[in-house]
């Protein structure tokens, strides 16, 4: 048996296991060591498993990612997000959807702080959600703009999954942020459009809320301040030079630190910050862990090798090989997490892109944004979940019919930066 057709086998071995439930850092890891055992020998195989994972958990390019998660779990304990809700809403408020305006604003910067799509829709939706129902907000308009924003997160810099696209091609982290701002802020000015038009079409939806003076808005600017110079600091940092991307984390975390214990962050909320933060890195190294195993299993199997040979012997235009993997991670989206996805599907269809002629910051950028399509589509929109927690009494199908013109927002993007690269690449 060919070592292709065992690596086949194995993968549906594996498919099999996630459909069942079992862990994907699991399953990645187990069919990893026992499709390497099976094509090569199983003692090269058990030193895999003895030396990968110091290798992996010691490896410094890999420390940003708890930083940035702790920065992230600082500004959400210490409520950050309330401060930040008022600002955007003292800008907005008085304006038809003004409040979904504000809150999608509000996922916008609290994201460029969180770098989390899941924690910044959970934040935000603690303080804006309440606010929209007040109002009298329509329940599909509430909640699905809670849910879109929320993306947001996986994109606007500092991104793990922009880190991780990263680490995994071997790309520039410092290039991989700075390519992904403009796109994560035409994102944030399309779904602003889309709320725009959703009420202009059906002015039900949002009634206009109190109007602010000039004095409140300026006051309430103040909420903006430190995300924003959190924010300049981490991507001004890494942009001229000053300091490295892991050197950024750091800062980013003790900055965010500081303005927790300013606000009032206890020693018990620090505690438990540090906690989720060990939880949540511990969760993400494990699926690195498990796609390291599995990355050594794919190169013994040549499957990577095979894809490109017979692409190549279909003699496909590069857009329609582009086309096809976006659609394959449009899919996988519907029923796996972003993070394991990209661990999972990157490292077999990089050398298709690579054979293409893309340029790979470029496709990390187009990447990231197909699979943020995920966090808002059926069945799984692991965001479209973090919303019906907050809010139990809405209905799942309320909340994907909310999300759907965001859905086409993100279509309109993702066409704008396949259309015109220098959207990703102007910066760099």
């Amino acid at each position: 048996m060919s070592a292709s057709t065992i690596g086949f086998i194995c993968i549906a071995l594996m498919l099999a296991m996630m459909a069942l439930r079992a862990p994907i850092a699991l399953s990645m890891a187990a069919i990893g060591f026992v499709g390497f055992s099976w094509i090569i020998a199983f003692d090269p195989a058990l030193a895999i498993l003895e030396s990968g994972p110091f290798e992996t958990l010691t490896n410094y390019s890999f420390s940003p990612i708890p930083m940035f998660i702790l920065m992230g779990v600082f500004a959400s304990r210490s409520k950050m997000s309330d401060q930040l809700f008022s600002g955007a809403r003292t800008l907005f408020g008085a304006w038809r959807g003004g409040i979904s305006l504000a809150a999608i604003m509000s996922c916008g910067i609290f994201s460029a702080i969180s770098g989390s799509s899941v924690a910044t829709a959970a934040s935000m939706s603690r303080v804006a959600l309440p606010e929209m129902k007040k109002h009298g907000y329509s329940d599909s308009l509430a909640t699905g703009t809670l849910a879109a924003g929320g993306t947001l997160g996986i994109m606007i810099p500092p991104s793990i999954a922009l880190l991780l696209y990263a680490l995994i091609t071997e790309q520039s982290v410092g290039d991989m942020f700075i390519a992904g701002l403009i796109p994560g802020l035409l994102g944030l000015t399309l779904y602003c459009v889309t709320v725009t038009i959703v009420v202009k079409l059906n002015p039900s939806l949002a009634k206009p809320g109190e109007a602010t003076s000039l004095r409140e808005k300026i006051v309430g600017l103040k909420g903006l301040l430190p995300f924003t110079g959190i924010f300049l600091m981490i991507i001004g940092g890494i942009y001229t030079g000053l300091f490295t991307p892991t050197e950024a984390a750091a800062v980013g975390a003790f900055g965010t630190m500081v303005i927790a214990l300013v606000r009032g962050m206890n020693f018990a909320e620090f505690r438990e910050s540090l906690q989720e933060t060990l939880f949540t890195s511990t969760m993400i190294f494990f699926m690195i862990l498990g796609a390291e195993i599995f990355g050594y299993f794919l190169s013994v199997s040549r499957i990577s090798f095979e894809l490109v040979d017979f692409v190549d012997a279909l003699q496909l235009p590069p857009y329609a090989v582009l086309f096809a993997i976006l659609i394959l991670f449009v899919l996988l989206g519907c029923v796996m997490d972003s993070i394991a996805m990209l661990l999972l599907t990157v490292p077999v269809v990089y050398p298709l892109i690579e054979t293409a002629g893309f340029d790979p910051v470029w496709f990390g950028i187009v990447a990231v944004i197909t699979v943020e399509l995920g966090l808002i589509t059926p069945p799984v929109g692991m965001n479209v979940f973090v919303i019906k927690a907050f809010a139990p009494d809405i209905s799942i199908g309320s909340i994907y019919k909310g999300v759907m013109p965001f859905v086409l927002s993100d279509i309109v993007r993702l066409g704008l930066i396949i259309a015109f690269p220098v959207l990703a690449l102007g910066l760099l």
